[in-house]
């Protein structure tokens, strides 16, 4: 067992023993940047994109299909950007986080994304690699999210060190043999460590998937596609990035389909580095033993691609049919077109109401967008098996009675786990003062069996693992978005009491993430100022 499966296991008792090192406070005043900052680097702002017609969120939830794909332009590429990990508007709010006595000072303003991130930190770096084929000089560049542009980071043709770092062409798959055009995403690690110490790399790991999973149903929604590449020569390209993954990790590569792009040769070996460097805001900088040595872990074996099948053995558990069944109402149509649902995207943060029930309908059109989110695509395995569970402790939905449920995608259908209201045991295992979960409707739980991951794929596997959760959670969030339905995500629970009321200690799967539902209090005090 490698020390993944110690780290998970930390996780998991954290709630319980705080995981080292256990005094940590975090330095507020001497934070780093929320964006990487290259001085003197040419800036090419990007252009503006329309939404096309069509292009709502039920149609870019809705399961791969062998249409004819659009390639991307760089009026796609802009707006799925902007979309996704752009600043989009200011947001101030009554609410109950605890980050509300800063907001309205402009410096720690919160300016809204379409993709969420653990703490609101946003710590993944999206670099684009591009060959001939597209509409900038050749190069690698660096979204630049304040100014959504492109910053030149380094001149010259590079796609095939991408490529090659990718491995066999025959399981990279078909984008990434024939396209000069990449989208690579690492995350710096300080940038959510100085938060969150030894606990980050969960949290970034997530992140990642969350904005995969943006890019996938944005792509879809207007007939593109997304399949991100997670096993790959992960020091190869952080050496053309100019970056060192103590620092920052590379998690994925994806290829983009692109008009008239074709595969080109690589530069000669160790010629092509990116020199630019970013200028780190904090004076201090620390490092976590913990961080390191999960970066270290998950990098060993990066390039061993597991076959497409690997995963078989780390497969979520079904539900137990003989449990009793509790039918759902099929999901509602997703009709909102994707951008506005990104662009309304926020956390309720203590605002659920239960005066006014969540809808059966609400709720089942979540648990469908869930389980849809669990499939990332790619190399990652998760689309021939699906390794993410779902449970539902269901607290205000009208027509299912309060109660903790199992959720069976195949059947669409709940399965009674244990009966009775929830609410005491969701707000005695939660640790913040940011929501009252005893108000919200249903509280969906999604868990893999991280250990059978990882024993099946190795330590790399945990980042698959947490990128998967990741991926529900923004596919919840969306899909709550176009409902018109609160939504909140959160990590400060008690795992293990989780597990414990799921009965999960005879399945392995450990209990990873917690998405409310329900509705929200009538007139809210809210400002919105939107950028774009």
């Amino acid at each position: 067992m490698g020390y993944a499966h110690d780290y998970a296991a930390a996780i998991m008792r954290r709630g319980r023993v705080p995981m080292p090192p256990a005094d940590f406070v975090p330095n507020w005043a001497d934070g780093p940047r929320k964006t990487k900052f290259y001085p003197g680097a040419d800036t090419v702002p990007l252009p503006g994109h329309t939404v096309p017609p069509g292009a709502t969120v039920g149609r870019g939830l809705a399961p791969d299909d062998d249409g004819p794909e659009r390639p991307f332009d760089l009026p796609a590429l802009s707006g799925m950007l902007r979309d996704s990990y752009g600043l989009t508007g200011r947001r101030l709010g009554v609410q109950a986080n605890t980050d509300l006595d800063a907001l309205p000072f402009h410096p720690l303003a919160n300016w809204s994304r379409g993709t969420a991130s653990g703490g609101g930190l946003y710590p993944v770096s999206v670099y684009w690699v591009s060959g001939p084929s597209g509409p900038l000089p050749p190069g690698v560049h660096y979204y630049a999210t304040r100014h959504h542009a492109m910053q030149r980071l380094l001149s010259g043709d590079v796609s095939g060190e991408v490529r090659e770092a990718l491995g066999d062409p025959a399981s990279a798959g078909e984008r990434a043999a024939g396209t000069d055009q990449f989208l690579v995403l690492g995350v710096k690690y300080w940038q959510n460590a100085f938060k969150y110490n030894s606990f980050s790399f969960h949290a970034v790991t997530m992140d990642v998937g969350t904005v995969v999973q943006t890019w996938r149903i944005w792509a879809r929604s207007q007939g593109l596609g997304i399949e991100p590449l997670m096993w790959f020569d992960e020091r190869r390209i952080a050496r053309l990035l100019g970056v060192r993954t103590e620092d920052e990790g590379v998690f994925a590569v994806v290829p983009l389909r692109w008009r008239g792009a074709r595969a080109r040769p690589a530069p000669p070996a160790g010629t092509a580095t990116v020199r630019r460097r970013d200028v780190e805001r904090s004076r201090t900088v620390l490092t976590f033993d913990a961080v390191r040595g999960m970066q270290e872990a998950t990098e060993e074996h990066a390039a061993r691609r597991p076959a497409a099948a690997a995963l078989a053995p780390a497969a979520a558990p079904v539900p137990d049919r003989a449990l009793p069944a509790v039918p759902l109402p099929a999901p509602l149509p997703l009709d909102t077109d994707v951008r506005t649902a990104l662009r309304d995207r926020r956390s309720s943060f203590g605002r659920f109401d239960a005066r006014r029930p969540l809808s059966a309908e609400h709720l089942a059109s979540c648990l469908a967008a869930a389980a849809t989110g669990a499939s990332l695509g790619g190399d990652t395995g998760t689309g021939t098996t699906r390794i993410a569970g779902l449970y539902a402790f269901v607290g205000h939905t009208e027509g299912i009675a309060p109660g903790t449920y199992a959720y069976d995608p195949a059947a669409h259908t709940l399965r009674l786990v244990k009966a009775g209201p929830p609410g005491t045991f969701l707000q005695k295992n939660y640790f913040l003062a940011n929501y009252n979960l005893e108000q919200t409707g249903a509280v969906l739980v999604p868990t893999v069996r991280t250990g059978a991951v990882l024993d099946t794929v190795g330590d790399r596997g945990y980042r698959i693992a947490n990128a998967v959760v990741g991926a529900i959670s923004q596919s919840v969030y969306t899909a709550a978005s176009a409902l018109g339905i609160g939504c909140g995500v959160a990590l400060g629970f008690d795992n293990v009491s989780y597990s414990e009321e799921l009965g999960l200690e005879r399945t392995g799967e450990s209990p990873l993430l917690i998405m409310m539902l329900g509705s929200e209090r009538p007139a809210p005090a809210d400002f919105r100022h939107e950028i774009a």
